[in-house]
């Protein structure tokens, strides 16, 4: 089993121990230090996702550059001097856009879904990545400090797309184009939208906008 832990809000460290199962798939490029007998190579296809999830990335350009780190030692993950937030999924599935993955514990699946028509107007894209299973994942904010905002039955949320990393539960998510308040701080340049989420689950975003 591999241990995470937080060096820093832009550092995780990720404890190997060398057994079985203790893999980790990390954003290509994001190892910045290890000690230790440490191996690190391409996740191979669909980011380790399997031969599926490469030709849905490929048709999709929901791409996914992950490499496998393996073997007994210490590693220190990070990317653009980003904030690190760390999820544990228990059998549920995460959506993010896959530049806000930094890693994923070996178990999790990798997979891409279809958000939506207006995705491609909205600045999200018409396709998203899931992450789903038993283990931990490292999403990356380069927007300063992530924020975690519950949805519950009843109580829809309504957020900005370009501060957008990613939700996990039990949510549907739509679009919307009622975003008045963009034209407000003089925004508007056409037709904009809005994601909306509704059920039960968390919301991740980042108070910078992309």
């Amino acid at each position: 089993m591999a241990g995470w832990r937080l060096e820093s809000p832009r550092v995780l460290v990720v404890d190997l121990d060398g057994g079985g199962g203790g893999a980790v798939r990390a954003a290509t490029g994001s190892m910045v230090a290890y000690e230790g007998d440490v191996t690190f190579r391409n996740a191979g296809f669909g980011g380790g996702g399997g031969l599926r999830a490469a030709l849905k990335q490929r048709v999709t350009g929901e791409s996914l550059d992950l490499m496998e780190v393996t073997g007994r030692g210490t590693v220190h993950f990070a990317v653009g001097a980003g904030h690190v937030l760390v999820v544990d999924l228990a059998g549920d599935v995460l959506k993010a856009e896959s530049q806000s993955l930094l890693a994923l514990s070996d178990p999790l699946r990798t997979d891409v879904t279809f958000t939506g028509l207006q995705g491609a107007s909205s600045g999200q894209g018409l396709f998203t990545t899931t992450v789903s299973g038993h283990g931990q994942v490292a999403l990356i904010s380069l927007g300063g400090p992530p924020i975690a905002l519950r949805v519950s039955p009843g109580t829809p949320l309504v957020v900005d797309p370009d501060a957008y990393i990613g939700a996990v539960g039990q949510l549907q998510q739509s679009f919307v184009s009622d975003v008045s308040w963009r034209n407000l701080i003089g925004e508007s340049s056409g037709e904009a939208f809005s994601l909306r989420f509704e059920g039960q689950g968390v919301v991740y975003l980042q108070p910078e906008e992309r």
